[in-house]
Order: structure tokens, then sequence, then C-alpha cells
């Protein structure tokens, strides 16, 4: 054979696997798994319609009018609704997630929840490469993803001083935040209103926020003040908005709230500095959990940030101190009022003394025969307590939450099936906003509720194959009965799983099946690609 001869059968040879495939037809691929029939809604915000989801491996291969026979497996998904899984912006669930006991994240699969970032509002470990070797020792039940946590960065420097860093302490929190996000972190949280993270200035944070953005992370926070407590809640909002543009990255106000009486109604005012940032070009979104009430402790809503600089021992002291103990008192006296008084105040656990779980501060201070800041100060001796904060309208919660860069968030986290009274967003955050603000009051249309929980989280984190149902992206996500999806946790009996998820996938896999949990832990550590 000459050597053109030889040319044109290498070519031919080179082609037989295309032109086998091109035989085959891509159409022709075996499905391991095929979602027949269900209402679709893609997570972009695009109205629902018809569709079958074909899922191979981890990944969802096909969208469309789909060959039932070429599946090993076909779910009847008719009647039903078929979406991204959830992502959870916020949660405090990285603590049990590391845990035996709940490592299978059930509470959250039964929301729909597939992915979650950790270390939220400043807090989290400050080595990401030991916290994601203790989520996967047990195995996971959802994907999660890390955060840079400010308030440990700067307490590991820093401790409990209330001081700016010199230079080199500085360049120590700088290489602790670049040290993280090389391990995969999604960005810098912080928690402004808490101690350390309080201590800090507006250039500290930017300087660390630079840091992130060399690695496309974003910026994420509690913000100083969601009422009015130092510098009041629309500047808190701008500080944020300053960090993003001198950071030069996207801000996220979390949990956003106009907290207490003294600021209903601001809702309004806070929409506006946001939208003008954003004409302004700064990327700026933020994430909410449907409900009038926060979740938070003791210290968090009524100790002054002053009385906590040294920490807990020189806290300690102060409280026996007379003088300083008088001017605590008056300052609790001032925060009780903030959030409208005793009566609203519900305690969550308190592990000296769990019959006060579930009651009010006013109660229980009236049935010992003692001034509500007196009973505060004296479980603050004793270790302190969770509270869940009854302190927002449904006006505002409601304007927040109608805005295009509103993701969803809890701001949960996992407990012990039983234990204590804690906030309901831990057992019911997602399908509630559906139920509530969708199907009852009609404040969004479902395809915004669905987009607020997926495709829009995804964009804000650069989840870029997840939180949206097309070919390639993964194979994360729920199949639901609209009309039997509500949320079951209440204020005084929370702990009780959400109805309706009929199915959900994460990375493929069956989580739930049917409404009963498989107990598969394929859930991953995810990280920034930067």
């Amino acid at each position: 054979m000459n050597t053109a001869g030889r040319g044109m059968l290498s070519a031919f040879v080179s082609l037989v696997p295309l032109l086998v495939l091109l035989s085959c037809g891509y159409d022709q691929q075996r499905y391991g798994l095929l979602i027949k029939g269900g209402k679709l809604l893609d997570g972009t915000g695009n109205p629902w319609y018809y569709a079958d989801v074909a899922v191979t491996g981890d990944r969802i291969v096909a969208v469309g009018d789909l060959d039932e026979n070429r599946a090993q497996r076909v779910v009847d998904a008719t009647g039903l609704y078929v979406a991204p899984g959830f992502i959870d912006v916020h949660t405090h669930a990285g603590g049990r997630l590391a845990t035996a006991e709940l490592s299978h994240a059930q509470p959250l699969l039964a929301q729909g929840t597939t992915t979650a970032l950790l270390n939220p509002d400043g807090g989290g470990p400050t080595d990401l490469a030991q916290q994601k070797a203790d989520l996967l020792e047990h195995g996971l039940g959802i994907n999660v993803g890390l955060l840079v946590s400010h308030g440990s960065v700067r307490r590991e420097v820093l401790g409990m001083a209330d001081r700016a860093p010199t230079s080199d302490e500085l360049e120590r929190m700088k290489d602790l935040a670049r040290t993280g996000m090389e391990e995969g972190a999604f960005g810098l949280s912080s928690g402004l209103y808490y101690a350390p993270g309080s201590y800090a200035n507006t250039e500290e944070v930017i300087e660390l926020a630079k840091v992130v953005a060399e690695y496309g992370g974003v910026y994420t926070s509690h913000i100083r003040d969601e009422a009015d407590y130092n510098i009041g809640v629309v500047a808190a909002v701008e500080e944020l908005i300053r960090i993003a543009r001198e950071g030069r990255l996207r801000g996220v106000v979390t949990h956003i709230k106009a907290l207490g009486p003294r600021v209903w109604g601001y809702s309004q005012t806070l929409v506006q500095r946001i939208e003008q940032a954003r004409t302004e070009g700064v990327e700026v979104f933020a994430d909410q959990y449907p409900y009038t009430a926060s979740g938070t402790s003791i210290g968090g809503a009524l100790i002054p940030r002053w009385a906590q600089v040294g920490g807990r021992d020189s806290l300690l002291h102060r409280i026996d101190t007379p003088s300083e103990r008088a001017r605590l008192r008056a300052d609790i006296l001032e925060n009780l009022d903030r959030r409208g008084g005793a009566a609203t105040l519900q305690f969550r656990y308190h592990e000296a003394d769990t019959t006060i779980e579930g009651r009010t501060l006013q109660a229980v201070a009236d049935e010992r025969g003692m001034e509500p800041a007196d009973l505060a100060i004296e479980l603050t001796k004793a270790g302190g307590a969770g509270l869940v904060s009854f302190n927002m309208t449904d006006a505002d919660v409601e304007t927040l939450m109608r805005q295009r860069w509103t993701m969803t968030s809890s701001d949960g986290g996992l407990v012990p099936m039983g234990r204590g009274i804690p906030h309901p967003r831990y057992y019911g955050t997602f399908p509630r906003k559906i139920r509530r603000y969708v199907i009852e009051k009609g404040v969004l249309d479902l395809p915004s509720a669905v987009r607020s929980m997926t495709t829009l989280p995804a964009t804000v984190f650069r989840l870029t194959d997840r939180g949206v149902v097309r070919p390639g992206a993964v194979a994360d996500l729920v199949v639901f009965d609209l009309e039997q999806l509500t949320d079951k946790a209440t204020y005084d009996d929370p702990h009780h799983l959400c109805e309706g998820m009929v199915y959900v996938l994460v990375n493929g896999e069956l989580a739930i099946d049917g409404e009963e949990f498989t107990g598969a832990m394929v859930g991953r550590v995810l990280a920034q690609r930067g």
C-alpha cells in the first residue's frame, strides 16, 4: 500500500469510534435514573414546563421528552414538581455535620437542602483542612462549602482585644485568610455585630476582603448593626457596600432584617441603599430566612460588647464589680427595650436548667421574683442561654423577600431530635417560604422562590455546575408534592421534619426515595474554583 493509501486507512480508523457513536446516536444512551412527567422548575425563574430529567452517575445527561425504556429506573413524577436541590447559603450546621449522630443531615434533606455554606457570621475554625477532614470522617448526607471566618481569624491573632491590629498582626490575619482560600473556601464571613468581630474597624475587613477577592471569593456579613445598637442598620449596610466596593468582591448582607420596633419600616431604605450601590456597579446581594423571629444568645442580644472585651473571665469580673454591674444592667435594660421587651425573648436552650427552655425571659423572671435584667445577668454567669427573639414585622420581611437579589437561607443548624427548643428554621426554612409566602400570601411566585434557593445562590457563590437543571449539571435535585409541602416545626414544638419532599438526589444518588431516607452518604466538601 502506498503512502497515500496508508494515510486514508489511518484516517478511516480514527473515525471509527465517532461513526459507531453516530450510528448509535447520543439519544440512544442508557440512563441510570429517569424522572418522568414532572413539572420542571429549572431554577432560572422561568415558569414550570413539562420535561423529563435523565441522570447518569452524578450528572444530568438529558432534559426533554425522553424514552423511559432507556432508563434503568424510572421515577414517576406525574403531578409533582422537579427543581434543583436547594442551596442554604447560611447555616451553623458545621459542627454537628462532623458528628456520627447528625452527619446524615436528614432535617436538612427533608427541606430539600442539598448544599450548604458553613462558617457564617465570622465563626468557625481557622484550619479549614482539618474541618474538611472532620466533615468527611463519618460521611456527609449533603454537600458543603466552607468560608473563612473573620472573627475566628481575629481571635487567633488578637484574642478578645478591642484594638486595631499592628501591621504584623494584620499580615498574619491576611495569611490565615489566604490559606483558607487556598484550601478552597468560597469567601470571607464576618460577624461585625458580635465580639470579637465588633472590635474590628472597616479598614481591617477591607484588607482581608482584598485577599479573598484574589481568589474570586465573596464577602458575607452579619452586619455591624441590624437595629440601633451602635451605628444603626442603614449605616451598617452602607459599611458592607463600602467593603464590597473597596475590596472589589461580591458582598452579601446575610439574614437581612430590620430588628426591633425602633427600626421597623426601614426595609424600604435598605432596599434603596442596595439598589443604588448596584446602580453604581457594586455587586451587593442579601440572604434571608422566612420568619419574623431571629435566633441568638443572651450574650448576642443583651450583653454589650464593652463587657465582653478580654473574654469570659473579664466579663465575670465586671459582673462581680458593683460599678461595672450597674453599668451593665443599664445597658441590658436598653437592649431589652430595643428588642421589644423581655416577653419577646424565648429560651431555646440552657445547659444547666432545661426547665426554662421554651419559656420567655419575662415569664421565668416573674416566676422567680426577679427583674428580667437581673435574671439575664445570672444566666450569663451560669454559662448563658440561647434565645428566639420575636423582633420583626411581616411587612419588612416581605419587602426584603421580594427583591431579586435576595437569596434564601436558614441561619439554622442541626440539633439532636428532641434536644432543647431550637428556632423552627432548623427544620422548616425552605418549605415554609414556599408554603407561607408563595401559596398562602402570594408574596412571590413559585419560580421566583425556587430561583432564590437555587440559581441565585449558585451564581453568587460561583457554584457553576449546581443550582440549575440542564445537561451537564450535577444531579442535585428535588421532586416535591406542592400540595403536601409544608413545615411542621413551630416555635413551641420545633422538632418535626418537613413533609412533601418525595425524592431528593445528592450528586446523582437518591437520599430520599418515595419520602423515605435511604441513608446515602454521598455529600462532598466543595471547593472554590476561583
